[in-house]
């Protein structure tokens, strides 16, 4: 038998050597995916706690900055810091990954939502409460630690309920005009409506595959919800039974987008849509008699001379220069201001769009991250007397509250607070507006108060050191305020509103936000909406 000799050049031995390395990196990713982020992201990649991690889902994100982002974390999210645990190129191949396509895409349209409908309680129920509290003075209070929900009387202060939810509900439970019925979106796309007088969940149906919020109209017969994962806005009937799906794109239909969020303008009869992917703010009118939307060139609009479209649940496009990630609606519901979150960007933009002209009409001095979601509004007397309309919001990372005159979109006050915060609260007969540090590791578990007329921090509070403390609410008359301890073992405590002193303790599963009816309602000044 003849014997071969082959010699291998050793340049070629060591380009093979680390092609073959590669392809066992390549080949590791998906363990890795599977060690370390699947279980905020889903097994599939398609979101869970944390979004969908998706080429679709990444286009504003480049690779570079993805890299950044796992070995550094993320400010003023869930995301943990990973560059301890993995190297540089295990980073790269989980980076690889997450930008690979999955094929097939699983389908989430009117046949699959339709399916996933589910009726608890298909007759029809008491039109009154089967308790004694006051039904517009309720408390209902999500509690992530074990998915589950819990309804308050906000008179006496205690549980009177207490029921399942769908997993990692987010973005706040949305209330119909009559405080009866109330709807819970979950991050992997469940609607619930349940109704509050009878304690019992109605209806649920799976409007996504990754959801980030629901809104409902003010006239309590829809119900538009925000998707990550299909790029979609769901429009479902009071009932959660299907109306429409619309596919969110730009204009031209070229570039697909997340949406960010969706709110109520209940004086304009419609849904605005921040989009994520796409520099437009959507305006959804679910008024029937809403005018006719043109779409394209036209020609003459006095004799419809041109391309138009039905304006019930139909998009009104407002064209922007930036991104719209973050927005608060002004008192009369004409304008947003609105910020975008850019990770390649050292300084966030922000803008202020009038929904009737469709444009950007002026910009805001933001420094940081703003979480313009979470501002509130209120009346201040400057030091010449004359009144102003304020608004304040905190920051994602840095310890600052902008104070913004709502008249000229100046920043008035930048005040300086313990760390970096998420939500903000108070109340039409508080004082004071309530600003938690919960981004911050050193001060997360500290309130500040600050006094709506001074302009200056008034009091902290620290009920447990060491543990999260944050998102407050007040009672329907500001008498007290339920504050959060942010943990497993954690509670709602609950303060006197006037003399800071705590008055009880309710043991809760890590309850992250808690909701009264009737400031949600009457749309409050001291809350977010």
């Amino acid at each position: 038998m003849m014997k071969w000799n082959i010699l291998i050049p050793a340049g070629a031995a060591v380009c093979s050597l680390l092609a073959m390395s590669e392809m066992a990196q390549a080949a590791d990713a998906p363990a890795a995916y599977q060690q370390h982020c699947a279980s905020c992201h889903g097994e599939a990649r398609l979101g869970g706690i944390g979004p969908a991690l998706i080429p679709e889902n990444l286009a504003r994100l480049r690779k570079t900055e993805a890299e950044k982002v796992i070995r550094e974390g993320r400010p003023a999210t869930q995301m943990p810091a990973f560059g301890d645990k993995l190297a540089a190129d295990e980073v790269k191949a989980l980076v690889d990954y997450a930008y690979t396509p999955i094929k097939p895409m699983p389908a989430w349209g009117e046949k699959e939502i339709t399916a996933s409908r589910i009726v608890h309680e298909p007759g029809k129920l008491p039109d009154k409460p089967v308790f004694k509290a006051d039904p517009l003075n309720l408390f209902v209070v999500v509690e992530t630690g074990d998915h589950h929900v819990s309804i308050l009387d906000g008179d006496k202060l205690e549980p009177i309920h207490r029921f399942p939810s769908r997993y990692a509900l987010h973005g706040g439970p949305k209330f119909t005009p009559d405080g009866r019925y109330v709807f819970f979106a979950s991050r992997d796309g469940w609607i619930t409506k349940f109704d509050l007088w009878n304690l019992k969940v109605i209806a649920e149906v799976r409007a996504g595959i990754n959801t980030r919020n629901a809104a409902v109209s003010g006239d309590g017969k829809w119900v538009a919800v925000a998707n990550y994962l299909p790029h979609s806005l769901v429009i479902l009937d009071a009932d959660l039974k299907l109306k429409k799906i619309l596919p969110v794109a730009d204009k031209d239909g070229k570039t697909t987008s997340r949406v960010s969020a969706v709110y109520d303008a209940s004086p304009r009869q419609s849904f605005v849509a921040a989009l994520k992917d796409v520099k437009e703010v959507w305006e959804v009118s679910y008024n029937p008699k809403a005018p006719e939307i043109p779409a394209g060139m036209i020609h003459d609009f006095k004799y419809r001379e041109g391309a138009f479209i039905d304006g019930f649940l139909n998009p009104q496009r407002s064209q922007l220069d930036d991104y719209l990630d973050d927005f608060y609606f002004t008192q009369n519901y004409d304008e947003v201001m609105g910020a975008s979150r850019n990770d390649s960007k050292s300084a966030v933009s922000g803008q202020v769009v009038n929904l009737d002209a469709r444009k950007k009409i002026a910009d805001l001095e933001l420094p940081g991250m703003p979480h313009l979601g979470s501002g509130i509004s209120w009346k201040w007397k400057d030091a010449a007397g004359q009144e102003r309309t304020v608004m304040a919001t905190p920051n994602l990372n840095e310890g600052v509250v902008s104070i913004i005159d709502m008249a000229s979109w100046q920043t008035i006050r930048q005040i300086r607070t313990r760390g970096p915060g998420f939500f903000m609260r108070s109340h039409e007969n508080s004082r004071y507006a309530w600003i938690d540090s919960m981004m911050s590791r050193e001060f997360k578990d500290t309130m500040q108060l600050i006094d709506k007329e001074t302009l200056e921090i008034a009091a902290e509070l620290k009920p447990a050191p060491g543990k999260t403390f944050a998102h407050v609410e007040f009672t329907r008359d500001g008498k007290y305020v339920l504050a959060s301890l942010w943990e497993m073992d954690g509670a709602l405590i609950i303060y006197d509103a006037q003399t800071l002193q705590e008055v009880k303790r309710l043991p809760m599963k890590k309850p992250v936000g808690k909701y009264n009816v009737w400031n949600k309602i009457t749309k409050s000044e001291g809350t977010s909406h």
